[in-house]
């Protein structure tokens, strides 16, 4: 991060929160990289040919948290907002996609490690988002590991740190998540 420290990520932030919006525009150079390799672990997984550019996905992401109203708590919060967002961008390109092809069949996503989607389409996308918002009404924390790890891209120690749970405990949920969704979207199938 080009010299800085995650204090330094951190205190912007947390002024951003008390509302000082220069703050957050301070912050955009400091985390431009990082966003960036995320934003390339998510475009791995889509299509070859896909409209939307790494470089348009994290100027999308960075818009949308600005209007967000957050306290944020650390940069491992930030990251883990920017990687719901990232999701959601490319859910509702895929979404978007989808309606005007009108297409259908069956869906079949495969839960490996460590690319889940490896050949995605926009309906296995769809899929997944689905299942996984109602995994979220389930279990919040299996969830939130889903997103981190397929979404975000992060290791089981780099989750852990975000959601301040052992690694171990990110392990077990990741599996324990990873199966439900299978079933899930096998019942799909």
């Amino acid at each position: 991060m080009h010299g800085t420290t995650p204090k330094s990520v951190t205190q912007l932030l947390m002024e951003s929160s008390q509302g000082n919006q220069e703050a957050f525009a301070v912050l955009m150079p400091l985390v431009y990289e990082e966003l960036r390799r995320l934003a390339r672990s998510y475009m791995r997984r889509e299509r070859p040919g896909h409209t939307l550019q790494t470089t348009g996905l994290v100027h999308e992401a960075y818009m949308r948290m600005i209007d967000q109203d957050v306290n944020w708590t650390n940069r491992g919060h930030f990251f883990g907002i920017a990687a719901n967002m990232m999701r959601r961008i490319l859910v509702d390109h895929a979404k978007s996609r989808q309606r005007a092809k009108r297409g259908g069949g069956a869906v079949k996503v495969t839960l490996d490690e460590p690319a889940i989607l490896a050949k995605n389409s926009d309906r296995e996308l769809v899929a997944l988002e689905e299942a996984l918002t109602r995994l979220e009404s389930i279990d919040q924390t299996r969830a939130r590991i889903v997103e981190l790890r397929f979404f975000g891209g992060l290791s089981n120690e780099e989750a852990s740190k975000v959601l301040g749970v052992s690694t171990a405990t990110v392990q077990r949920q990741w599996a324990g998540a990873r199966a439900w969704l299978y079933h899930e979207l096998k019942n799909e199938d």
